[in-house]
């Protein structure tokens, strides 16, 4: 069985892969605007274009995650984990601000005559794409690993790039083929709506998190599973999952004998508690409230 990652160790993971973006894209960028601009193609420009945007975006996801291991303080008695969210929501903005810039410069072009693309950018067009790809299937492997939004959406933004270099490729192929230059600027305004989609469908993730929407099922019975099992616990009752960064809140109340002094009934709770934290590592606290049977249990809440 494969050991659990540390938070620590989840984070540094989700660093390094925004750093390996910051470079990779930063290198593409000025290789495309370079080539495109040489190249008489607007397509491979504004692809260029969107990979600046991708420097900016790990940049910023980079910086959420660092603010993100923050341990609490006084005014962040949570820590700082919902800078991540935030973090990943600035590129999903992002992500659509470029690609609005991208589609009125490429209706722009398209009434404006202009030479043919050279046929070697089609070659760096290929490059890119497969490229790209490969950084978006690494960051996404990473942001699957490490359960992060804002890692998730780089890798969507890395795919973006791909998709855009992909509509550059076709764009450029057709305008060599047909004569007509504004082919070129066609496929860029095609990609823009496509890079829209994938950021309005990432940001979901995100405001979900910071609205403390509940993560699914899976975590919730886990814990149930967990406590339920704790000597004292007769039935459970609510239990809520919050994610805040890289770890999970959970409210739980769970159901004990009516009879049972304060004192029992606090130990029950701290055993609880001490169970859930040991065999679910992604949870960071527990808090327990206990319910006597006598007021809240029903025949269908005991075990």
């Amino acid at each position: 069985m494969a050991r659990r990652q540390t938070p620590e160790q989840m984070i540094q993971r989700g660093l390094n892969s925004s750093l390996i973006g910051i470079g990779l894209n930063f290198v593409l960028a000025m290789f495309k605007c370079t080539t495109g601009f040489i190249g008489h193609s607007f397509a491979l420009v504004a692809d260029g274009i969107e990979s600046l945007s991708d420097v900016i975006s790990s940049t910023v996801v980079y910086l959420g995650l660092r603010v993100s291991i923050r341990p609490p303080d006084e005014d962040h008695p949570y820590g700082h984990g919902k800078a991540e969210p935030v973090a990943a929501i600035i590129v999903g903005l992002a992500l659509i601000v470029a690609a609005i810039a991208i589609g009125v410069e490429s209706i722009v072009l398209i009434q404006t005559p202009h030479p043919l693309p050279e046929i070697y950018t089609l070659w760096v067009l290929l490059a890119v794409v497969g490229i790209k790809v490969l950084l978006s299937r690494y960051v996404s492997s990473v942001s699957k690993g490490i359960d992060s939004t804002a890692v998730r959406s780089d890798a969507w933004h890395h795919l973006s790039d791909a998709i855009t270099s992909a509509f550059a490729f076709v764009g450029i192929s057709i305008a060599l083929w047909t004569g007509k230059a504004a082919a070129d600027d066609w496929a860029a305004l095609c990609a823009s709506p496509v890079i829209i989609f994938n950021a309005w469908r990432q940001l979901r993730a995100p405001f979900a998190e910071l609205l403390d929407t509940a993560p699914g099922p899976r975590l919730e019975q886990e814990v149930r599973s967990v406590a339920s099992t704790v000597s004292g616990v007769i039935g459970l009752e609510k239990c809520h999952v919050r994610k805040v960064g890289f770890r999970y809140y959970v409210d739980l109340h769970i159901v004990v004998e009516g009879t049972l002094t304060v004192r029992q009934g606090h130990n029950i709770a701290h055993d609880v508690e001490d169970a859930v934290l040991e065999q679910v590592p992604q949870i960071a606290e527990v808090l327990v409230h206990v319910e006597p049977e006598e007021e809240l249990l029903t025949p269908s809440l005991k075990r």
